[in-house]
């Protein structure tokens, strides 16, 4: 199994959008995407809950089967929309993937 977990700082407004309304979009937009990936075995979408200034405001945590499922997702059209708007939103990100 392997694990796809991304964080994002969201910038503070985008197109009209404040921050909240920015993550609503990123988690609503992220959690449609099983409705089109067969692939994502698990999907979470979660908003940061703490104050810290090391903090990201939003995370992704996914499973898939393997690598290839992986890849699968990420050049699946609908991920690439979802993922050119957060680009447009974020102001960092990280990512793991690992292997169980």
């Amino acid at each position: 199994m392997l694990k796809h977990i991304v964080m994002w700082k969201i910038k503070d407004s985008h197109e009209g959008m404040d921050k909240n309304e920015i993550m609503d979009r990123v988690k609503k937009d992220l959690e449609g995407l099983k409705n089109f990936i067969p692939e994502i075995k698990t999907m979470e979408i979660g908003r940061n809950s703490n104050e810290l200034p090391t903090s990201f405001d939003i995370a992704l945590y996914s499973e898939f089967e393997s690598m290839e499922d992986l890849e699968i997702y990420k050049e699946h059209p609908e991920h690439v929309k979802v993922a050119q708007f957060i680009r447009q939103v974020t102001a960092d990100a990280v990512v793991v993937d690992y292997e169980t």
